[in-house]
């Protein structure tokens, strides 16, 4: 949280910090270093789990705008340990994304679990490429199988990343994370079933047999 720290701490910020009494905890963590956050394998595993987050651009006018982005688990791909990425599918073509990191590329970004009530947070330089300007790392951010014509990759190069408390976050579960949570009570329900349908024809059968 270093360098996420360094950033995100404004005057304005430590100002509150100090008058509601986090400052001194929160000074600690800003004495590290000034070089960007690293991606640790725990990042990676995190993110690979991922299948949706948000993204906050700023528009040249100074409007924020924040973007939610989907898509197939592990569709963020993380590219070395300062760099990670993903691919933009043709959409709604307001590319308003794309038109605000042109002008700043600074953006922010956040990732939730919300079954296990995790979130990342993520401060980064975005960068936008296409087949004729990278085509192989774009080759690398493509999901297989994904079907939707890619128009261009996001790059991001991570400044610093935050892992928040889990307070607030309301847990919330994927259909696809509820049927592997049924999935054992179906299968114990299909063999009481099966059971039971055995003991039925087993009873009728007794009592069609002469006494």
């Amino acid at each position: 949280m270093g360098r996420f720290a360094k950033l995100a701490f404004t005057p304005a910020v430590k100002a509150l910090q100090e008058q509601f009494g986090s400052r001194t905890a929160y000074a600690r963590v800003e004495r590290t270093g000034d070089a960007p956050d690293v991606l640790t394998d725990d990042e990676a595993e995190f993110l690979s789990q991922r299948d949706s987050f948000y993204m906050a651009s700023i528009g040249s006018n100074g409007w924020p705008y924040i973007q939610h982005r989907g898509g197939p688990q592990g569709f963020v791909r993380v590219l070395d340990a300062h760099t990670m990425g993903f691919a933009d599918y043709r959409g709604n073509k307001q590319y308003i994304s794309a038109g605000n990191v042109s002008e700043n590329d600074r953006v922010a970004l956040i990732f939730v679990d919300y079954p296990n009530r995790a979130r990342l947070k993520v401060l980064a330089h975005a960068s936008v490429i296409t087949r004729e300007t990278d085509a192989a790392t774009l080759d690398r951010l493509v999901v297989p199988g994904q079907g939707a014509k890619v128009e261009r990759g996001f790059v991001l190069k991570v400044e610093g990343f935050d892992w928040n408390c889990p307070q607030h976050i309301t847990p919330r579960f994927t259909e696809a994370e509820i049927d592997a949570a049924m999935r054992p009570m179906a299968t114990e329900l299909d063999t009481l079933r099966a059971e039971n349908r055995t003991l039925r024809q087993e009873l009728e059968r007794l009592k069609r047999s002469p006494v």
